[in-house]
């Protein structure tokens, strides 16, 4: 973070493209770190707004729509409701969620591109591109397909092949073909509108390489090399028919690119939101704005889009750009085409009431510097062993006793000893270091150390064993007890960015409300409005409860200043009932969702392999009739067959050619066991040179089927001949 002092805070999260749900990989790549920190921010009653929407326009989504004969809106309006829900339901609640197919974001859209045309921002280039000339339409390199150059698999994008992953252009494909007609594609000129980013290459390097080396590395490398590697001109627009636009004469049949469009819908949430103060949060210089991305959105939301700023000239620039790496799916990449992911619409469903364990695990594992792996194993243990056995078990230790023997009232403090102190005394610089890794954008560091508060809750009870004083020695009971409820209370102040499900659990038990931030849903401040006589409201206007709190003096408000202090509930408080915070996840429950991957998996194997059967090598060089006569094929029987000692592929197999009995070695143990093979009618090709195998003399060579996938099988006579037929 820069040195400069910001009085309000605006939070981006990259807008998920909606062609599909939202899984794990995003989640723990974007919208749960932003949701913490976000949390984190309100409760020190920093004023911050938090934006969001989803990304409706591009290939993609027209490519689904055409597949299930729908249009483009059917498959946006479907799947913004999903993701929408999916946030709500973890506990990411945006100021606003909205979409990039808005009213709003299509004017402000095209204002932002005319603006730019207007100052003679952009270029304009002629080029020929692909074009299919039934369907009288401009193909996107994913609307042509063929076969792969590289490994003869059919079906091969115009950009890349899924088979082997190759990264190819249209005019490498064999045989392409429209997916939209199926005609042969064509070239055909047409012009488009580019941003001349090399333009902005000087100011980028010292905007980046000198005034932003804080930058995660991941981000800060990955511009350096692209600004290393020299900018060129980059297209915003496409000759697409689902998207924005392109608002100037000479642009029919054209739209604005998906990477041009969708950032600015940053903006036009905002508008959308607080359409007469927007303007604070984009252009005044006292606004932090933190982009929070996935590292595939890094050369877009750290070149592409602080040029196009830069470009108008009245925007700020981004201060930070939190990314980080991919989450892998029980040690693969997750993949939405092959659906090897956990959805986050069908984890609330086979979960319920357990929003925030996911969040937890995906926090406690997030990719902040590598690649990281997500296993239900992992989330079993994490749940179990940390989330119930720590955090839920000292809390529901300190609860129950002091119902037990102070009905539920927090005793006095009266007799401290030195362990208190110990104790206690440890919170504050956790406190210290809490803030700094939030602060640095470090949650896996920062979670860690919100757990360990349990572990020293954990530990006095242990150490203290108040159960065992009770029996002579109530004032030092309630003493302990006292000092276990005010580390129930630091943790409810220190859970709450991270666990907002449990930590509402937990001021229930505890009868206190937390105060904190503003709500930009309103447009404006929380007020007394929200507060009811004899409770206090969740969410209050800043974080001086005992000044402004609307319930003062009626409730136990905790703040995050309250944090580390020792006296945050007081005694005579009434709690209410105990009740378990989190629940053990049992074995049944992890092997389902093992199983059902198993599943997806072995189904997309399947697919695969008959996917593969299907293609059939190329023909070989053509030879002479002469040379095929020189060829002598028989039938033959298998008359023994043994393993050869020490390989895993041979087998010795004696047979009957009809003009003499030998031996051939073949490589087909991995196909065949040798009692499959005993009496076997097989063809043979009989006049092949002898050669030696493992010290075994072999004469001939078994004819076998092979398929793309491997599989091989023989071929056999469809009716049993006398051994030594000639084949030909």
């Amino acid at each position: 973070m820069s040195d400069k002092k910001f009085s309000r805070t605006l939070v981006t999260c990259a807008l998920p493209y909606a062609n599909g749900p939202v899984h794990i990989g995003h989640l723990a790549g974007v919208y749960v770190p932003a949701d913490i920190y976000v949390r984190y921010l309100r409760m020190r009653g920093e004023d911050v707004l938090y934006i969001c929407g989803s990304d409706e326009h591009g290939v993609p989504i027209t490519i689904k729509a055409r597949r299930e004969g729908c249009t483009p809106q059917d498959i946006v309006d479907r799947y913004h409701r999903i993701i929408k829900d999916s946030f709500t339901g973890l506990g990411i609640n945006f100021d606003i969620y909205s979409r990039t197919s808005s009213k709003v974001h299509e004017k402000n859209a095209s204002d932002f591109f005319r603006r730019l045309y207007d100052k003679n921002d952009f270029i304009v280039k002629e080029s020929e591109q692909y074009y299919d000339p039934e369907a009288d339409e401009f193909l996107a390199d994913r609307y042509i397909t063929g076969t792969c150059p590289k490994c003869g698999a059919e079906g091969a994008y115009g950009d890349q092949c899924e088979k082997c992953g190759s990264t190819l252009s249209p005019e490498e494909l064999i045989d392409p073909h429209s997916t939209l007609s199926g005609a042969t594609p064509v070239k055909k000129k047409t012009s488009h509108w580019y941003l001349p980013l090399e333009k902005y290459e000087p100011w980028l390097r010292e905007w980046i390489l000198e005034n932003h080396k804080e930058w995660r590395t991941n981000v800060y490398g990955q511009c350096k090399s692209w600004l290393d590697g020299g900018l060129l001109p980059r297209a915003v627009t496409r000759d697409l028919k689902w998207g924005v636009p392109v608002p100037v004469e000479g642009a029919e049949g054209k739209v604005l690119y998906v990477w041009f469009d969708a950032p600015i819908g940053y903006i036009s949430n905002t508008i959308e939101l607080l359409p007469d103060s927007w303007e604070k949060w984009w252009k005044k210089e006292d606004t932090r704005l933190v982009h929070f991305i996935g590292k595939d959105n890094i050369v877009f939301h750290c070149i592409v889009f602080p040029s196009m700023l830069k470009a108008d000239g009245s925007y700020i620039l981004p201060d930070n750009v939190p990314s980080n790496e991919f989450l892998n799916l029980e040690g693969d990449k997750i993949s939405t085409s092959r659906n090897w992911a956990v959805w986050a619409h069908e984890y609330l469903k086979d979960f319920p009431g357990q929003q925030d364990v996911l969040r937890y695990v995906l926090c406690a594992n997030a990719p902040e510097a590598k690649d990281n792996d997500f296993s239900w194993k992992d989330f079993q243990a994490r749940n179990n062993n940390e989330l119930v056995a720590i955090f839920g078990n000292f809390v529901n230790r300190a609860v129950v006793l002091t119902h037990k023997y102070f009905e539920g009232k927090v005793p006095a403090y009266t007799k401290a000893e030195p362990v208190d102190g110990e104790a206690l005394g440890q919170i504050p610089a956790l406190k210290e270091s809490l803030q700094k890794s939030l602060e640095a954008f470090r949650f896996r560091e920062a979670l860690a150390t919100a757990m360990n508060i349990a572990r020293i809750g954990n530990k006095y009870l242990t150490d203290t064993e108040p159960w065992a004083v009770a029996k002579t020695d109530m004032e030092r009971t309630g003493s302990i007890l006292y000092v276990a409820l005010q580390i129930c209370a630091d943790l409810a102040v220190a859970f709450e960015p991270f666990l907002p499900f449990s930590c509402e659990k937990l001021r229930n038990i505890l009868d206190v409300c937390i105060c904190a931030g503003t709500d930009h849903r309103a447009g404006e401040a929380v007020t007394e409005n929200t507060y009811k006589e004899g409770e206090c409201a969740a969410l209050h206007t800043v974080s001086d409860a005992a000044a402004t709190c609307p319930g003062a003096g009626k409730c136990v408000c905790l703040s995050w200043d309250k944090l580390g202090q020792r006296d945050i509930i007081p005694a005579g408080h009434q709690l209410n009932k105990a009740e378990l915070l989190f629940s053990k996840i049992e074995d049944s429950v992890i092997e389902a969702q093992i199983a059902r991957l198993e599943a997806i998996k072995a189904e997309r194997e399947a697919a695969e392999k008959a996917k593969l059967a299907k293609v059939v090598a190329p023909q070989k060089e053509q030879i002479s009739f002469e040379d095929f006569e020189k060829m002598d094929i028989r039938t033959a029987t298998v008359l023994e067959a043994v393993k050869v000692p020490k390989t895993d592929k041979l087998l010795k197999l004696t047979i009957d050619t009809g003009i003499d009995t030998r031996t051939i070695v073949s490589g087909i143990a991995e196909y065949y066991t040798p009692e499959q093979m005993v009496g076997k009618q097989i063809c043979i090709l009989a006049n092949l040179a002898p050669r030696t195998i493992k010290g075994i003399e072999s004469r001939g060579m078994i004819l076998m089927a092979r398929q793309a996938d491997g599989k091989m099988r023989f071929i056999t006579p469809q009716e049993v001949l006398v051994n030594g037929a000639e084949i030909g």
